[in-house]
């Protein structure tokens, strides 16, 4: 038999089956002096979503949407390491293989984005928000259905969390003015992949006015 398909966009992103999911709005990621920022990044994307996720966050909050708070987490002296990831990871550009170490200011959500009480904060050791991370079991705790996923890098951690996304069955939008990566091509080239192969890719705004009507 045929599964039933959400057809319409403003049903498939209903606020009350709808989790947002910010992945990665960490100091070491968006803030000067600290990690990325010391490794060579620009981090002139990263800031100028910032507005644009707060706007998305402030409406799911409003209409009670669930909110999940994604963190990049490094344990320290390599213990969440193994050889092929790390292999990779000093091979990375405008990298470090010691962003958001467990514990550090860097690890921090950023101040504007930080998480209130009630909303899910899940670590995650890997690119993917589900990788070894309890961020399935929360959303089908609360029947969520689909996911808005924003946040930095769309070519690495939004995108391999749209991935996984998909491939668990979860409706996906990533919307393009709230995700960033420091480089433009990447940054097509995965939001590309999500609209042929994983999702949608609606803009803020579209997904705002779904929420509040």
């Amino acid at each position: 038999m045929t599964p039933h398909v959400i057809e319409e966009m403003h049903d498939r992103f209903a606020a009350n089956h709808t989790a947002l999911v910010i992945v990665d709005m960490q100091r070491d990621f968006c803030e000067e002096g600290y990690g990325a920022h010391k490794a060579g990044r620009d981090l002139s994307a990263a800031k100028d979503i910032v507005g644009s996720i707060l706007r998305l966050l402030t409406a799911a909050r409003e209409v009670g949407a669930a909110v999940a708070h994604v963190a990049f987490s490094t344990l320290p002296e390599h213990g969440s390491d193994s050889g092929p990831w790390l292999a990779q990871r000093r091979r990375a550009t405008a990298s470090s293989e010691t962003l958001c170490i467990e514990g550090s200011r860097g690890a921090e959500f950023i101040d504007a984005l930080a998480p209130r009480a009630g909303e899910w904060v899940v670590r995650k050791h890997r690119y993917s928000a589900f990788s070894g991370t309890r961020l399935d079991l929360l959303l089908r705790s609360k029947e969520v259905k689909s996911l808005v996923i924003c946040g930095v890098s769309t070519n690495a951690c939004v995108e391999s969390t749209a991935r996984a996304a998909a491939d668990l069955d979860y409706y996906v939008c990533v919307p393009p003015d709230a995700t960033a990566s420091w480089d433009r091509t990447l940054y097509d080239a995965a939001l590309a992949n999500v609209n042929h192969r994983l999702g949608v890719t609606l803009p803020v705004d579209e997904l705002i006015d779904f929420w509040k009507k």
